[in-house]
């Protein structure tokens, strides 16, 4: 018994010192190699990293449903991410972590004059995901394809108003 203790016990230790190394690095740099050293910075390189996740979580359930006979358990689980990181994007979007932080950031600076509509948009977000990830994890395929729509949807609406659009 005293081993399995013991090997529970170093499994935590390496997941709890891996997860903080992982959040330090993630708010140190980002996936280009970018360096911020003001919280503001680190805040917006952060915010980045997370759309990224956002970004590929959404493109490997569309890619899924693509497929003709897509894997629930991939659909379920890049569902159930797009769930976690709207759930998390509120908290993304500290004052001075705009242009003034970031040059490169995409944040229009509305995201802090206008916090109503832009909470009001983040929350239609966490709705639609909301429905997606419960379509998703009853395994109603049919269900989620028409449901990527309107979360799709609440993506743009959110990207129309309070990002810069990127060059091409």
């Amino acid at each position: 018994m005293g081993g399995r203790i013991g090997y529970a016990a170093g499994a935590a230790l390496a997941l709890s010192v891996g997860l903080a190394v992982a959040a330090t690095g993630a708010l140190a740099h980002n996936t280009h190699g970018e360096t911020a050293t003001t919280p503001g910075a680190k805040a917006a390189l952060a915010r980045h990293d997370n759309f990224e996740r956002m970004g590929a979580a959404f493109k490997r359930l569309n890619d899924e449903l693509r497929k003709g006979s897509p894997d629930k358990a991939v659909v379920a689980q890049s569902a159930g991410q797009l769930k976690t990181l709207a759930g998390q994007m509120p908290t993304w979007f500290p004052r001075g972590s705009g242009q003034e932080a970031r040059p490169k950031s995409e944040a229009k600076a509305n995201i802090w004059t206008d916090a109503a509509g832009f909470n009001a948009a983040s929350s239609n977000l966490q709705v639609q995901v909301a429905k997606l990830q419960q379509l998703a994890a009853a395994g109603d395929i049919e269900g989620v394809k028409a449901q990527v729509r309107p979360t799709g949807g609440a993506c743009k609406g959110c990207h129309d108003k309070y990002r810069v659009q990127k060059e091409s």
